[in-house]
């Protein structure tokens, strides 16, 4: 039985009805809000684990539901909306979301990101992920205690700025960062230069991760927004 309960928020009942099916079939627990107002309630009353939500609710946007429960709460969102526009998209990971599907979408899709935020959900909740000196994902070792990085057990040789951004980034796995917040933790501000730059220090530290000897890659781009580490298994 999965223990995590799902809050999904959705207007449309046939979209609503797909995903509680999924839910059920995967034995998860859930909970249904058809509009802003309900979803708001539901979150401050029930305190889900993961909330799945729709931006385009008939009564608050999306966006403005995202705000609001950050002002009380870190619970997981995954957007799911028929908006594809990076801007869309931008707005709501900048808001607080921590996921963005587009629909269509498939429900195989759907429970990976789930299964993802869940694994997020277990190193947050067990406290692993801010205790632990050490963060290890596949053949890649960080120890932030002594500032050093390896790659198969042999060690990576990072700048400043690269090791900033790999630490931000698995601190983060399974999470997709946008340009904008990426930039204001790593040069507390966010200018177009900054972006352009963001790009090119990315670049390298991928050349380094991603090497011949390998074909995992750790560092998922999505294009016009930002970033994601990849959690390998």
């Amino acid at each position: 039985m999965n223990k995590n309960s799902i809050l999904i928020v959705e207007d449309d009942r046939p979209i609503r009805n797909l995903i509680i099916t999924a839910l059920k079939t995967h034995d998860y627990k859930y909970l249904e809000a058809e509009n802003g107002t309900s979803a708001i309630l539901e979150a401050s009353s029930h305190n889900p684990d993961i909330v799945l939500l729709d931006l385009g609710l008939p009564d608050i946007e999306g966006v403005e539901v995202i705000k609001k429960i950050r002002m009380w709460s870190n619970m997981p969102i995954i957007v799911i909306s028929a908006r594809n526009e990076d801007t869309d998209k931008i707005e709501a990971l900048d808001a607080g979301a921590d996921d963005y599907i587009t629909k269509p979408f498939s429900v195989e899709e759907l429970l990976a990101r789930i299964r993802v935020t869940q694994r997020r959900l277990a190193l947050l909740q067990t406290g692993e992920m801010q205790e632990e000196s050490t963060f290890t994902n596949g053949e890649l070792k960080i120890d932030y205690t002594a500032g050093c990085t390896y790659l198969r057990g042999e060690e990576l040789h990072l700048t400043p700025i690269e090791y900033k951004l790999l630490c931000l980034l698995s601190r983060n796995v399974g999470k997709v960062l946008t340009h904008t917040y990426i930039t204001q933790q790593i040069w507390s501000r966010s200018a177009e230069s900054d972006v352009a730059s963001l790009r090119v220090f990315m670049a390298t530290l991928r050349k380094k991760l991603e090497t011949e000897k390998s074909d995992v890659s750790y560092i998922q781009t999505h294009v016009g927004i930002g970033y994601r580490m990849l959690r390998i298994e």
